[in-house]
């Protein structure tokens, strides 16, 4: 028997859909169509319903009226049930076309509906854009991640990667896959253990980075490797690093200068941003930034180049006879320095301004920021402020000069030991460039930190210790350096290596290196920071072994994936732009990790559990 045209057509359809929700355009009006997805919003316009049912692809209006079979499990359907809806296309009344969506010039005319999913009341609600606590988004991640927003993200760094593994392979990259069962490494944060059962008391660790297994490929005879690597590492949670684990973009290079690693990855970074910058501007070549002038100009060695503002050392001028600020000069005398944030444009600023700014130094732990307050009306470059009646009008002329500024414009002082002198004018200069809007934010201003001390004092210990990595390459005549004894202190102290970062509107995307290739170069760079070769023999005697059989120069970087999405995503927080992030207690609230194990589980694995005691 033969049914109905509609049922033979409705019978052939797919079981679920024959569109997505963002499918349907006019050339579809008049067809007959099965879609299937969730109640995203249901209203109720006098007795007719109208549905906006969503899938992964997007959103199509359903409308149901009393008239039809489908009206009762309509008036029943709630948001976020899973349902399926058949009906035939129609173009929307004149005057409710909604522009905003692909799917706005159409709508569905319901003639059948099933539940094929109910929902229960929504602990986080998917429609709108409340904010909810984190733990409760997190918790409940699978509804979260239904958002428009995070639904997005999450997409969005799917592309990410697979531009980055594109433009990687087009470069001559080609793509390993290192352990991820692997020995416990002696450097770095905290391990996460993985306890072996066939070899009772011995344990792998995770893999903090594929750090050693990449250079041992090139020491394989492999050239151009890279990976899109998953890290663990048992640290505490940033806002710019996720606990427990995260991925990087594992790249290594053989027969390489540092310029050439430069040469090989900007491109990359360049054209993933350029991609995906949605209008932003992109830096154009790199700048290349040395990490003292780094501390000097920006406070920091991840410098903001978004804002223009460059800090002075005034540290000399402080120094002057005829300056009489005893705050200042008595700094001096310690040892500390003196920097300068110029404030351009801050003399018409009223005094909240600089009490404001006076206040913020203070909750961080510093004295206050002084100032001077450069020009009145007739432009002329005069000093006012609380400590300028201290500073004679050379002087004050030679800061000014020193700092860039003129009549209309202010600076601040941070005054101390030189590193925290340098953290404060830092945290000044991003925020005298904020609260003035001086930051261009609408570009990725990239730049490459070079030059990164080998060494440094370990005031603790009093020893000369590694301040970076101890597997680098130093930037020292080879031969003097096989010949440096440990009384040789300053010299040690000023060794510079071949160590770099790249960095992007004050978020460091990586570290990289040229590597220490050569066995006698890191036997002594080890014997300078006080570690015996038993030291070196027990922790790193694999990688050693592996430098005495023929290695080639060679080095890379390790850009993290996280914070590039997270900075094409315009997020704040890398879990804004990861699937399954855990908390920042490192916890996992969705399937309640890290989680009790069976006394079964903890006998094959030979463990006893020395817990410590409440209270």
């Amino acid at each position: 028997m033969v049914g109905p045209p509609l049922l033979q057509k409705i019978v052939s359809m797919h079981a679920y859909r024959s569109h997505t929700c963002g499918a349907l355009r006019p050339s579809d009006i008049g067809q007959t169509v099965r879609l299937s997805g969730w109640c995203h919003r249901i209203r109720d316009h006098g007795g007719v319903l109208f549905i906006d049912l969503r899938d992964h692809y997007g959103m199509t209006q359903i409308v149901v009226d009393p008239d039809s079979p489908a009206f009762r499990l309509a008036n029943e359907a709630r948001s976020e049930w899973v349902v399926r809806i058949d009906g035939k296309v129609r173009a929307r009344p004149e005057g409710t076309i909604n522009a905003e969506l692909p799917t706005g010039q159409i709508e569905i005319y319901a003639t059948e509906m099933e539940a094929l999913g109910p929902a229960a009341e929504l602990p986080v609600p998917v429609f709108g854009d409340q904010e909810y606590p984190e733990e409760q988004r997190l918790k409940y991640r699978f509804l979260d991640l239904r958002r428009e927003k995070l639904h997005a993200n999450i997409m969005k760094r799917g592309e990410i990667i697979d531009s980055i593994r594109r433009r990687m392979k087009e470069g001559g990259f080609f793509e390993f896959q290192t352990p991820i069962l692997t020995a416990s490494s002696p450097e770095g944060a905290r391990d996460f253990l993985v306890p072996s059962r066939l070899h009772p008391g011995k344990f792998y660790a995770l893999p903090q980075a594929p750090q050693q297994f990449k250079q041992l490929t090139m020491i394989a005879g492999f050239d151009r490797y890279f990976q899109i690597a998953p890290c663990f590492r048992d640290e505490d949670a940033r806002a710019d690093r996720s606990p427990g684990e995260f991925y990087q973009l594992d790249i290594e290079m053989s027969f390489v200068t540092q310029e050439d690693v430069f040469q090989s990855v900007e491109p990359v970074l360049r054209g993933v941003f350029e991609e995906f910058a949605e209008g932003k501007r992109v830096t154009g070549e790199f700048p290349r930034i040395t990490f003292a002038e780094a501390a000097l100009k920006y406070g920091s060695d991840k410098p903001d180049l978004r804002n223009p503002l460059v800090i002075a050392d005034v540290t000399e001028e402080f120094s002057d006879e005829g300056v009489t600020f005893n705050a200042f000069k008595n700094v001096i005398k310690a040892g500390g320095v003196v920097r300068a944030i110029p404030a351009p444009g801050a003399a018409s600023q009223p005094r909240s301004f600089f009490d404001k700014l006076n206040d913020w130094a203070r909750s961080e732990g510093a004295a206050g920021l002084g100032y001077i307050v450069f020009g009145d009306e007739s432009g002329r470059l005069e000093g006012k402020g609380p400590i300028a009646k201290f500073i004679p009008a050379d002087v004050q002329a030679a800061i000014a000069m020193r700092a860039g500024i003129g009549a209309g414009d202010a600076v601040f002082f941070a005054a101390g030991e030189e590193a925290k002198a340098a953290s404060l004018a830092g945290k000044a200069r991003i925020r005298i460039g904020d609260d003035l809007d001086l930051s261009d934010k609408d570009q990725y201003a990239f730049c490459w930190i070079t030059d990164f001390p080998m060494f440094e004092w370990n005031e603790d210990e009093k020893k000369v210790d590694f301040s970076h990595n101890p597997f680098s390459m130093p930037n020292f005549d080879k031969d003097a350096f096989l010949a440096l004894e440990a009384a040789d202190k300053d010299t040690i102290l000023g060794i510079k290596a071949f160590q770099y970062d790249i960095v992007c509107n004050g978020i460091e995307l990586s570290s990289g290196a040229i590597r220490n290739h050569r066995p006698d170069i890191m036997r002594k760079a080890f014997a300078l920071a006080g570690y015996g070769e038993d030291v070196l023999e027990e922790k790193f005697g694999g990688m050693l072994r592996a430098l005495t059989y023929g290695a080639p120069p060679h080095g890379g970087i390790a850009p993290g994936i996280d914070r590039i999405v997270m900075l094409l995503c315009g997020e704040q927080n890398l879990r804004e732009v990861v699937l399954y992030p855990m908390n920042q207690r490192a916890e996992d609230l969705l399937m309640g990790a890290p989680s009790e194990v069976t006394p079964k589980q903890l006998r094959e694995l030979h463990i006893r559990l020395n817990l410590p005691q409440k209270g």
